[in-house]
């Protein structure tokens, strides 16, 4: 499949963080810090929107040899921006695989997301437009909506309740509940499907959450 949006080139990049570097203890405990590590390996001048003009993404993932840290972006990391032992790290365009995408396939995908709800003017759960975290079914509510908006029918629904990502901004903390998604779905519109892979989906996309990945079933 060929448009216009991908005529933009969309890098993954997978870094697998060494656990005896200090920096890294530092950033996997504090999502401002990782945010900001992410933010360094892109090009500085790109304005104080500079997250959503590189279009970046990220998520922790547990692996059975520790962590492993998805970055998403138009703009090609510069991984030699890392500290020196910092990890290892690998990038690759997703176009060959993006562009293959379909009306009518099948896929396998995933995303950590902050499922969220901002409450009615009326409401006793809480303040008027607070917005408040989804656990559970509920959040699994929220995300069958997300996708279905993003161009995706799910046939399978998995989700994991995360701990938060919490750190420290200003003199304030930033935290944002998580709830990662996994499963299977059928692709019914593929151009809004490729515009939220690249956007992200939810809230605290600057913080480890809202990015998602597909890959073709077998």
């Amino acid at each position: 499949m060929n448009t216009d949006f991908m005529s933009n080139d969309l890098w993954i990049t997978q870094l697998i963080p060494d656990m005896r570097h200090p920096a890294v203890h530092a950033d996997l405990h504090d999502i401002v810090k990782l945010h900001k590590r992410v933010m360094s390996l892109f090009p500085d001048g790109l304005g104080p929107q500079a997250r959503s003009k590189a279009a970046g993404l990220f998520r922790v993932e547990d692996t059975r040899t520790g962590f492993a840290i998805l970055i998403q972006s138009t703009i090609k990391p510069s991984l030699e921006h890392l500290p020196t032992t910092y990890g290892t790290a690998r990038t690759k365009s997703l176009v060959p695989l993006l562009s293959q995408v379909r009306a009518g396939a099948n896929i396998h995908y995933r995303i950590t997301a902050n499922a969220t709800q901002k409450l009615g003017k009326n409401t006793t759960a809480g303040r008027p437009k607070q917005v408040i975290p989804l656990r559970g079914a509920d959040a699994d509510a929220w995300w069958e909506r997300q996708a279905e908006a993003a161009g995706l029918v799910l046939t399978s629904l998995h989700s994991s309740q995360l701990s938060d990502a919490t750190g420290k901004r200003g003199h304030g903390r930033v935290k944002h509940a998580r709830t990662r998604f996994d499963g299977t779905a059928t692709v019914t519109d593929p151009q809004t499907l490729l515009e939220r892979i690249q956007t992200g989906i939810g809230r605290g996309k600057s913080f480890g959450c809202g990015l998602l990945t597909i890959a073709p079933t077998r």
